[in-house]
Parts: C-alpha cells; sequence; structure tokens
C-alpha cells in the first residue's frame, strides 16, 4: 500500500529526488564510488557543494546582492546561538511565537540582553502577534516564520531599519517573498529541502564583523564563508540530496510555481477542516500556516474511528505534537495533492459515519 507520510519532519521528499540519491549512494557520477564514500574535497562533490549553494540563491532572488549561501551543520537549534554570537553586542529584539523562537530566545540571552516585543504564549502560540513595537537600538530583530508545532505562519513581517533574522526551516522555498528585506535566514533541511543533517545558512555579508567579542572559528560565519561551507567536512549526502532537491524545484518553475501548489493543498484541507462538524482548527485562521495543518476532533468525539480510518488508508505521521495534541498535517513542497485529497476524502468519510 502507498504511504502518505505528512510527518513534520524529517518528512517527504520527492520521488525522483529520492531515485536520484539512491544511485548516487551505489554509485556516483559513473566514479564506481557511492556519494558517502568520495572526498568532500574532491572536484565532483565540491562541484556539488557549489551548485547546490548557487541554486540556493537563485530560488530566493538573491543572487549578485551581497549574499553568501552556506550548508552547515547543527540544525536550526545550533543556528539560535550562532546568530547571537556573531550579531548581537548590546540588545537584539525577538518575536516569540512558538518552542522554537522561545528556544532561539534563550540562546540569545546568552551574549546580551533580549527583548521579547512580542509573544502569543498566553494562547498556546496558536496565532501571530501583531501591532507590536521593535524597541530602539537593537542590533537585529529575530523572528520564525513558520511554526511547525502549533501551525501559524508569519504574513506580514517587521519592517525594521536593524538586520532582520528569520528561521525558516519548515516554510523555506515554499512561498514567493522579497527575501532581500533579510540579513540572516537559516533553515534545517529536513523539511523542505533534503534529508537530516545539514543547515542552510543565507546571510548578508555586510552585517558581519560588528561584535567586539572573539569567535570561534566553527561559530564564525565569515570562517565558514572564506572556507565554501569546507571549514569542516561537511554533510556530504544530505547535501547532495538538498542539491537535488533544488534542481527538482527549479525544474518545476520555482518558488511562484510551488507556491500555487501549497495554496492548493492547504486550501483543500482547511476547507474540510471548516466544512465538517467533527473537526476544529488549531491555529487562529487568519495565522494559518500552509505547511502545518493543525486540527483537533471538537469535545466528546472519540478518535478510535478516525484513528483507524487513516491508519488504513496508508496515512502516517499525522500525530499532533504533544503540546498541542490533535492532528497536524504537514504538507510541505514534495507532499502530493493526491496524499492530501486522501486526508479529505478520509475525514469526509468519517463524518458520514457517525
Amino acid at each position: 500500500m502507498k504511504k502518505h507520510n505528512f510527518s513534520a519532519g524529517p518528512c517527504i521528499l520527492p520521488q525522483e529526488v529520492l531515485q536520484q540519491s539512491a544511485d548516487a549512494l551505489l554509485n556516483f557520477n559513473g566514479s564506481d564510488l557511492s556519494i558517502i564514500e568520495i572526498s568532500h574535497r574532491s572536484k565532483d562533490f565540491v562541484a556539488v557543494m557549489d551548485k547546490a549553494c548557487a541554486l540556493a540563491l537563485e530560488l530566493l532572488g538573491l543572487e549578485n546582492k551581497g549574499y553568501k549561501a552556506l550548508f552547515l551543520q547543527g540544525g536550526a537549534s545550533t543556528q539560535f546561538l550562532m546568530a547571537a554570537y556573531n550579531l548581537l553586542e548590546k540588545k537584539a529584539a525577538y518575536l516569540n511565537t512558538g518552542t522554537w523562537s522561545s528556544k532561539a530566545l534563550k540562546e540569545a540571552k546568552l551574549f546580551g540582553e533580549v527583548v521579547e516585543v512580542a509573544s502569543s504564549k498566553d494562547h498556546n502560540f496558536n496565532y501571530i502577534p501583531k501591532n507590536y513595537t521593535i524597541p530602539d537600538g537593537v542590533d537585529y530583530v529575530h523572528c520564525t516564520s513558520n511554526n511547525t508545532i502549533f501551525g501559524t505562519q508569519i504574513f506580514e513581517f517587521p519592517k525594521v531599519s536593524v538586520p532582520l533574522v528569520c528561521d525558516m526551516s519548515s516554510d523555506i522555498f515554499s512561498r514567493q517573498l522579497d527575501f532581500s528585506k533579510f540579513d540572516l535566514i537559516y533553515a534545517g533541511a529536513q523539511k523542505n529541502m533534503g534529508p537530516a543533517g545539514t543547515t542552510l545558512v543565507v546571510i548578508k555579508e555586510s552585517i558581519l564583523g560588528k561584535v567586539s567579542r572573539s569567535i570561534p572559528a566553527m561559530l564564525d560565519y565569515r570562517e565558514h564563508i572564506d572556507k565554501e561551507s569546507m571549514y569542516n567536512t561537511p554533510a556530504v549526502f544530505a547535501v547532495y540530496v538538498s542539491m537535488l532537491t533544488l534542481e527538482w524545484l527549479k525544474n518545476l518553475g520555482g518558488i511562484s510555481a510551488i507556491e500555487k501548489i501549497n495554496d492548493q493543498k492547504s486550501k483543500i484541507l482547511y476547507d474540510e477542516i471548516d466544512r465538517n462538524p467533527l473537526f476544529v482548527g488549531f491555529a487562529q485562521k487568519e495565522d494559518r500556516s500552509k505547511m502545518n495543518v493543525t486540527f483537533n476532533l471538537k469535545e466528546g468525539i472519540s478518535n478510535q474511528l478516525f484513528d483507524e480510518m487513516w491508519k488504513s488508508a496508508g496515512i502516517v505521521g499525522i500525530n499532533g505534537h504533544r503540546s498541542v495534541g490533535g492532528y497536524r498535517a504537514s504538507i510541505y513542497n514534495a507532499m502530493p495533492f493526491d496524499s492530501v485529497k486522501v486526508l479529505v476524502d478520509v475525514m469526509n468519510e468519517f463524518a458520514r459515519k457517525l
């Protein structure tokens, strides 16, 4: 039976990318060597890294605009502290919209004063704060564009005159934005780009070198730029698969093309949640994520039959995070429309049976 993988991450990848990756595990570029056993200094892999970085900048519309793309390790969690290490001299402003922004804020406090400009914690992060004020004199502003656990997404970003830093781990390359408004973007690969193991960092070089502290080489963006993501041995396979996924996206028509598909997928699922008398959405409607759809059964309705039905349909990875409960359908770029339709059909049939 075909599986419909709604996992929040590591998540689904395009089938053609999986096939190319599988082939390269046995024989990469006709070398009779596996991609995971070639030297990261070899001509073939340097070409992979260069292409992955170039594709990232091209898709984001940031080539020739003073940005560098890096593929690092340690996930977004390392970027929580790395961003502050490199940018926080005195004070930074953080928008707190969920678990990951809370952790980023906590790490930044190790390096200087942190102002929490707004938070949606009062309603278990089911909305994005509005009408907040950014204080004067901050070194940068940090936000998280999409909240995987709670199913919210920022649609209007802070307008600031200082560097804007954004964790885009769960919606990178999913929608069109003016990415030049951001000075530092970071994203773990395992949501929309590749397998776990590498993290994309896109940074405007001009914001670096402003702090007075000494920065360990491994945590210094300038070192990684200078060494072209090769300061230490990179996650070779994860970078390779990310490159293939970015190629797939470019061939599909880029971000503008995938955004239309993502809009269709999220609409059909949210329409069913709002229409179906047995379900209720978790996030506030105006802040609903197009990547992570969170919903619950209405109070008093047993989940036993519904759980049996979606499991029988080959659906996996749909259980909600423990802090929210209910269900979470992660519909990242590679999620086929047909899989979303299977879930909607199960929800519809569940209502008919009750």
